[in-house]
């Protein structure tokens, strides 16, 4: 898989930057998100780098055959209806494994938002781990991940910092986009 997706972005003139040692654990915070090519570019620049990234996924779409596909590809159901939170829910799989590695798109949608979704912080200082920052910027035609971030707690002062690390990347439809942090 690894050539192959290699082969599919160098034909399609993207390239996968990584400055930075990935850690066993981590969310994977990927921003812009306002294509569902994201998913696509994203999985490939992964997969192009031998790197594995799970996601979170409705348990609806578990259904034969999808159920086959997404759990070849990290896939990982959620059940928004059970009880414990989405937050807890990880933060136990995190426990579990030796080595994990999530991804979450923090506007929780492909559309503008005023608000970034606080699930991958949460995650992230419940499991104590940290938060690699993974941008997907189409004007450059890359992907990549320059910093690991270690959440501290001091939720106001941690956002601020996050979300200015992709004050210059360019979503697909940069106006879904919110810059104003």
């Amino acid at each position: 898989m690894q050539k192959i997706s290699s082969l599919i972005l160098r034909l399609f003139g993207w390239k996968v930057i990584l400055s930075c040692e990935e850690p066993p654990k981590s969310i994977v915070c990927v921003a812009p998100h306002t294509s569902n090519w994201d998913f696509i570019v994203g999985k490939l620049s992964y997969w192009a780098v031998n790197r594995q990234s799970s996601f979170l996924i409705k348990k609806s779409w578990f259904v034969f055959p999808l159920n086959y596909i997404f759990n070849s590809m990290g896939g990982i159901p959620i059940d928004r209806k059970k009880a414990s939170s989405v937050t807890d829910q990880m933060a136990s799989e995190f426990n579990k494994r030796e080595k994990f590695h999530l991804a979450i798109t923090p506007e929780g949608t492909r559309s503008f938002t005023k608000r970034w979704k606080m699930g991958f912080y949460n995650i992230a200082l419940k499991a104590n781990i940290p938060i690699e920052l993974a941008y997907i910027d189409y004007k450059k035609k890359e992907m990549g991940v320059k910093e690991v971030f270690i959440p501290t707690g001091d939720e106001k002062a941690d956002m601020k910092h996050i979300k200015s690390y992709y004050k210059d990347v360019e979503g697909r439809f940069p106006k879904n986009f919110n810059k104003d942090f």
